[in-house]
C-alpha cells in the first residue's frame, strides 16, 4: 500500500505566502522558503491600503503578505523600503483625487477614496497573476504583458491560452507534408523546396520578411524537411518573437495589444488561434456572438467555405487584437505540417513598419483585389476572412478604430 502511494501527492491549502507567515510567525526557519535567521524578522509589503499624515511624520496602513488584512498596521514611512510600492499608490492617489476635483494630499483620506486604492491594489495583483499565467503557457519566445490603467475590469472569464490550433468535434487533420532535401533552401532550392513542390515561390527574403503579395499562400518547411531549425523558410512556426502588452483601451474598444517593440515592415508578428469548427457549428455560435455584440469566428476558406476558427474562449493573443479599417497587420494563409488547403494557418504580417508602443490591429473585413492569376482563386474565396459564419441577417456593429478611412461599421 505503501508503494502506491509514494509518487501520490494533494495541492496544500495554504500559499507560499501564507506557509512563509508561518514559519515567520512561529520562528521556523524553512530553506524552500528562504527563511534563515538572518531575515526571520523581516516582513514583506503586498500592498499600501491607506495613508495619514501627522506634524512628524507619515504613516500608511500596510497589507502584509501572507497575513489577514485583520492584521493589517500602521506604520511610519520611515520603517518602509517598498519604494514602488509607494510611488505607485501615490499614483493611484492622485488619479483618484483628480477624479473628485481635489488638489493636494489631505492629512487622511476619505474611507471612499482609500477603499478604491485597495480595490485598484488588488485588481493589480489579479492582473499581474493572470500575466504570469499567460507567459507560462506561451510556447514563444516573446513575452507576454498586461496591462488596466483604464478600469478595474479583470481577465476574461472562461477565456483559454491556446499555442495551437484546437482541433473540435468530428474534425481529424492529418498531417500530409512531404519534406524538402535541399541544403540550403533560400539559396540552392532543390526543385523549388517546400513552396515550388506546391507550384508556389519562396515566401521570405533572407531577413525572414515576407515577399509574396497578400492573397498567395506560403508554405514553409516542416519536420520531415532535410533543413535544420535555422532555415530561412520557417518563420511562422517560430511563434512570437516580440514582447506584446494586452491592454485596457479608454474609448470603450475593451481590451487591445500593443508592441513593445519595434517591428519592420513585412514582419510576421503572430498567429490566429483559435478552437477549428465546422461553418455549421460556426452557423450556430454566430448568432449567439452577435446577441453579445461580439464575434472571434474566422472562416478559413482558402479554397472553400468548410471550417471556421473560433477563438472566443480558446486563443492566443490575437484574440485581443482590435479591427481598424486602416490596419497594421495582414492576413496571409501559411502551410507547414498539414497541406490539407481546406486547413490553413492564419499568421499576421506587419504592412508597414511599427514602432514600440503602437497598437497592432487587422482589418476584421479585409478585401483582396486580384492581380494576377496565381492569387486569384484565393482572392475570390478569401474576401470574407474575419467575419462571422456569414449569417442570413447580421447585427451592424459600429466601429470605433478611428482612423480617417474608417467604414463606420464592422459588418
Amino acid at each position: 500500500m505503501a508503494e502506491n502511494l509514494k509518487d501520490c501527492s494533494v495541492p496544500c491549502k495554504q500559499s507560499w505566502d501564507e506557509l512563509e507567515a508561518v514559519c515567520r510567525r512561529e520562528r521556523l526557519h524553512c530553506k524552500v522558503l528562504n527563511v534563515n535567521k538572518h531575515n526571520i524578522n523581516e516582513y514583506e509589503v503586498e500592498f499600501l491600503c491607506d495613508y495619514k499624515k501627522t506634524k512628524e511624520e507619515e504613516f500608511y496602513l500596510v497589507k502584509w503578505r501572507g497575513y489577514p488584512e485583520s492584521d493589517n498596521t500602521w506604520e511610519p514611512k520611515r520603517n518602509l523600503k517598498c519604494t514602488k510600492l509607494m510611488k505607485q499608490f501615490h499614483l493611484d492617489l492622485v488619479v483618484e483625487l483628480r477624479r473628485h476635483k481635489r488638489r493636494g494630499i489631505p492629512k487622511r483620506l476619505d474611507k471612499e477614496v482609500s477603499s478604491l486604492l485597495v480595490q485598484k491594489a488588488k485588481h493589480r495583483q489579479t492582473i499581474q497573476r493572470w500575466e504570469a499565467h499567460l507567459n507560462n503557457t506561451r510556447n514563444h519566445p516573446g513575452r507576454i504583458f498586461v496591462q488596466n490603467e483604464v478600469d478595474l475590469e479583470g481577465p476574461p472569464k472562461g477565456f483559454t491560452y491556446i499555442n495551437t490550433y484546437k482541433v473540435g468535434q468530428g474534425i481529424i487533420l492529418d498531417e500530409m507534408a512531404v519534406g524538402c532535401e535541399c541544403k540550403n533552401c533560400l539559396d540552392e532550392p532543390v526543385n523549388g523546396c517546400c513552396p515550388g513542390a506546391s507550384l508556389h515561390r519562396m515566401a521570405y527574403n533572407d531577413r525572414g520578411q515576407v515577399r509574396v503579395r497578400a492573397g498567395q499562400p506560403i508554405y514553409e518547411c516542416n519536420s520531415r524537411c532535410s533543413c535544420g531549425p535555422d532555415c530561412p523558410n520557417r518563420v511562422v512556426q517560430k511563434g512570437i518573437q516580440f514582447d506584446l502588452c494586452i491592454f485596457k483601451t479608454e474609448n470603450g474598444r475593451g481590451w487591445g495589444v500593443r508592441t513593445l517593440q519595434h517591428i519592420k515592415k513585412n514582419t510576421f508578428v503572430m498567429e490566429y488561434v483559435g478552437e477549428i469548427i465546422t461553418t455549421d457549428e460556426a452557423e450556430k455560435r454566430g448568432h449567439v456572438y452577435d446577441r453579445q455584440g461580439s464575434t472571434y469566428l474566422f472562416d478559413l476558406d482558402y479554397v472553400e467555405d468548410v471550417y471556421t476558427v473560433d477563438a472566443a474562449y480558446q486563443g492566443n493573443i490575437s484574440h485581443f487584437v482590435n479591427h481598424s479599417c486602416n490596419p497594421n497587420l495582414q492576413v496571409y494563409n501559411v502551410f507547414i505540417e498539414n497541406l490539407d488547403e481546406r486547413l490553413p494557418r492564419i499568421a499576421l504580417f506587419s504592412t508597414q513598419a511599427i514602432r514600440a508602443g503602437e497598437e497592432l490591429t487587422f482589418d476584421y473585413k479585409m478585401q483582396l483585389d486580384p492581380v494576377d492569376t496565381e492569387s486569384t482563386r484565393m482572392d475570390s474565396s478569401f474576401s470574407l476572412a474575419g467575419l462571422p459564419s456569414s449569417p442570413k441577417k447580421r447585427i451592424r456593429v459600429e466601429c470605433r478604430c478611428g482612423s480617417d478611412s474608417c467604414r463606420k461599421y464592422l459588418f
